[in-house]
């Protein structure tokens, strides 16, 4: 099994759902590039590089580039879904949502339901999301949880290469639209990755490690931080679970149910802001569902709630770290050994 990056990753799936079906097209911001330009008939690929090597393969007519205009691309993608094609869409940054909001919150998504459940709409719209890239306060937010309230949307939040690729051609399959959120600063890391192409069921959790002590939920590139967290706790000998939910909207509920029952301490990570967030949707799950299991207060663990900074210093404070979860970790720990004194 080969190494490969996220950003390979999702290239990778893209080129095989492509080859796989004609009526996959893709469609953004400088994703194809070099009409009427002397030199390589391709574009970077986006931003980042993403879809980079596409457009020579599959042409112009699968490979489209946009106008700047989020409203007018997401809305064509939404009606070309909706009329037999399985486009995926480049919302650049999702930070840009608030310009086509309406073309996917009160279209999209509810179309299936206007029509009686005789609707389909295969739509895939990829974006970037999170901090630590130096982009600012408006390139660089978590609005997940803004798409996991709205019904309708699948929401994917993958964690490495290998749950990338799976994910999104899942994600490319799926007969509903899916909101696919590829953080920004996880396109280098690489993971091991098959070539062939392969699914990933969506609303089943992935337990990255089992421990008996404290349950860790964590989001996207924070289960990667919180499996550090683990790992330098595990030494310390603390034993932690680590739940990654892959999706939020559908949501495993019962692995993350059974999980923080088994431990009695949870303690949940999310990058995106604190006030109804994933996290403050996850401690409000377990606080109604098993409040009688629990030895210790939920502690959560997020972003404060104030826009990114660009101050790298300052951005680097704003971010959930490994100190912070193991921070939170010994605490739950500390609050459940005082109640078993009292």
């Amino acid at each position: 099994m080969a190494k490969k990056s996220f950003r390979q990753a999702i290239n990778e799936a893209l080129r095989q759902e492509m080859e796989r079906d004609h009526r996959v097209v893709i469609m953004g911001e400088d994703i194809a590039g070099g009409m009427g330009a002397p030199g390589e008939q391709d574009a970077w690929g986006g931003p980042l590089g993403v879809t980079k090597g596409l457009m020579p393969q599959f042409g112009r007519d699968r490979v489209l580039d946009t106008p700047i205009t989020e409203s007018a691309f997401i809305g064509a993608a939404a009606g070309a879904a909706a009329t037999g094609l399985r486009p995926v869409a480049e919302l650049m940054f999702v930070d840009f949502m608030g310009v086509c909001f309406d073309q996917i919150f009160n279209q999209a998504a509810k179309f299936k339901y206007m029509f009686g459940g005789k609707a389909i709409t295969p739509l895939t719209i990829r974006t970037m999301y999170g901090a630590g890239f130096r982009a600012a306060s408006q390139h660089s937010q978590c609005l997940y949880p803004l798409f996991t309230h709205i019904p309708g949307l699948k929401v994917v939040i993958p964690s490495n290469a290998y749950e990338a690729k799976g994910l999104l051609i899942q994600a490319i399959r799926d007969d509903d639209p899916v909101i696919f959120f590829e953080h920004k600063m996880m396109y280098d890391e690489e993971w091991d990755v098959p070539d062939e192409p392969y699914t990933i069921p969506f609303g089943e959790a992935n337990v990255t490690r089992e421990g008996d002590d404290v349950t860790i939920i964590a989001f996207g590139r924070m289960v990667n931080v919180a499996n550090e967290a683990a790992d330098n706790l595990e030494k310390a000998g603390i034993s932690c679970t680590v739940v990654d939910p892959r999706t939020t909207s559908p949501l495993d509920r019962d692995t993350i149910l059974e999980t923080a029952e088994e431990t009695g301490r949870v303690v949940v990570v999310d990058e995106a802001h604190p006030r109804c967030s994933m996290a403050s949707d996850i401690a409000s799950l377990c606080a109604q569902e098993i409040f009688g299991a629990l030895k210790a207060p939920i502690k959560m663990v997020t972003a404060p709630h104030s826009p990114v900074p660009f101050s790298p210093a300052l951005e680097d404070l704003y971010i959930p770290n490994a100190a912070k979860i193991e921070a939170a970790v010994r605490d739950v720990m500390g609050s459940s050994t005082a109640r078993a004194a009292e």
